[in-house]
């Protein structure tokens, strides 16, 4: 049931501060899907990075990830999410709630998106830190306070990809790190892997966005 502890891995998008000084460690290669994982000053849990290639354009991949009522069809046990503010076409607030195994409470937050792209190069980056303050806490679940992330997108030919999602959070609560640490590339990959799905799908395969430059 441990396997639940991560879906909200991967809900949150994109920070491009760097999570710590020591060297990322490859943990898993297969399925065209490699994960690291790197110690971080401070904190007893690690940073996570996960990488691959998608058969997909930067406009196709930004709309899925700028879809976030879509996260309950792809995004590792998410339970519900919602749209809270859209700030541009481009940035905006959500709020999710994950699953955790019983008897541990389910966690919540709020993340705050922003997309932006290098005219020159075309790399995206979208970013996603927590917010806390926009939504009630619910007593009945454990808000996560911390949390910073980055999708790096770069484009190698007009419809193929590569990602790299790099993420550090806390789940907050009493989970030990010597459970969470050894979970946390097993939920990334389930995700990208329907990821990988859910970029197939018509409302994205043929997305066009005016702020991306393909």
């Amino acid at each position: 049931m441990y396997k639940n502890i991560f879906s909200f891995s991967i809900l949150l998008f994109a920070f491009s501060a760097c999570f710590g000084q020591e060297e990322w460690i490859l943990k898993t290669d297969k399925d065209n899907i490699k994960t690291y994982s790197r110690k971080v000053a401070d904190s007893k849990i690690n940073a996570v990075k996960i990488e691959s290639v998608f058969e997909a354009g930067l406009s196709q991949f930004v709309s899925v990830i700028l879809d976030v009522g879509s996260y309950d069809q792809w995004v590792y046990n998410s339970r519900r999410t919602r749209l809270l503010k859209q700030v541009s076409p481009a940035e905006l607030y959500y709020y999710s709630e994950v699953i955790f195994p019983w008897p541990t409470a389910n966690r919540d937050f709020v993340s705050h998106i922003v997309v932006r792209q290098n005219q020159g190069s075309k790399m995206i980056n979208i970013e996603a830190t927590n917010v806390m303050g926009m939504v009630p806490v619910n007593p009945s679940l454990v808000r996560i306070a911390r949390s910073v992330g980055n999708w790096s997108v770069i484009a190698l030919s007009k419809e193929k990809i590569k990602v790299v999602y790099e993420l550090q959070v806390d789940p907050g609560g009493d989970l030990p790190a010597w459970l969470i640490n050894p979970f946390a590339s097993k939920g990334l990959v389930e995700t990208f892997k329907k990821l990988r799905s859910q970029l197939k799908k018509p409302a994205y395969q043929y997305a066009t966005l005016p702020f991306i430059n393909n």
